[in-house]
């Protein structure tokens, strides 16, 4: 905040073949956007890892903005851009379950030649960002459970790549293809039915490290229902990673 007037800290991740390119000549063309964004470039949009969105805004940025080739016309990898879409459809339902506005993170794609395309999406996005206002108070959470909610995340990350891997390949490579598959709600169900259970246990386990509980103040802690924590201790007992303390009647890491 400055007299007043916000401005928001924009991480972008361009890929370097495209959407870098369609930056700069935005630049060479004076065409103008606000001075937010601060640009890491690479050679291709599926480069970006997922732990690459929340780090960002565990360290501060009020959005994230991702930028590669059209889809079919990726320079440095086929499928890159598609992977960038399965990961950006993967981040907007985590960021949203962490408790993040999904409107703070945005993928577009932009060729070499379309500065001007450039200037409009970073002209609306930084709107959206400024409207939105610093990270976490449009979301009304306070710094330290944001901080603890993208920790608990950014743990999660190996198990839900592995996920992606394994359970959300689509094999025709065709934007048809893949807004029928995110589409149909398969996407949804596995978020739902796998990745949230493993990060409610990542959030148990986390809050554990600090101090034993019991089960109430588990889900006190976290806003869930004693039931569901008692189902992830259960679940996180057969991983191994926790353990009840019988001389305390509470419950620890293992």
């Amino acid at each position: 905040m400055a007299g007043g007037t916000f401005k928001p800290r924009i991480i972008g991740f361009l890929c370097n073949w495209c959407c870098y390119g369609g930056a700069d000549l935005c630049g060479v063309s004076r065409f103008q956007y606000p001075p937010y964004l601060r640009v890491i470039r690479v050679m291709c949009s599926g480069r970006i890892d997922l732990k690459f969105i929340l780090r960002a805004f565990l360290n501060g940025a009020d959005a994230v903005f991702v930028g590669g080739c059209h889809l079919n016309d990726c320079h440095y990898n086929p499928e890159g851009n598609y992977d960038a879409l399965v990961m950006s459809k993967i981040a907007k339902k985590l960021l949203g379950h962490i408790g993040i506005n999904p409107d703070r993170f945005r993928l577009e794609w932009v060729s070499a030649g379309e500065g001007i395309r450039f200037a409009e999406i970073m002209n609306a996005f930084s709107q959206t960002t400024r409207e939105l206002g610093p990270l976490g108070s449009s979301e009304g959470i306070d710094k330290a459970q944001l901080t603890f909610n993208l920790e608990a995340a950014l743990k999660l990350v190996p198990f839900i790549k592995l996920v992606e891997r394994e359970r959300l390949r689509v094999p025709i490579r065709t934007e048809v293809e893949y807004e029928k598959f995110f589409a149909s709600g398969d996407l949804d169900r596995l978020f739902d039915e796998i990745i949230l259970e493993k990060y409610a246990i990542s959030q148990i386990v986390a809050l554990l490290q600090k101090k034993p509980l019991s089960t109430s103040e588990i889900a006190e802690s976290l806003n869930l229902n004693p039931s569901e924590v008692s189902r992830h201790i259960n679940n996180s007992s057969r991983y191994g990673f926790v353990r009840y303390d019988v001389e305390q009647q509470c419950y620890a890491p293992a």
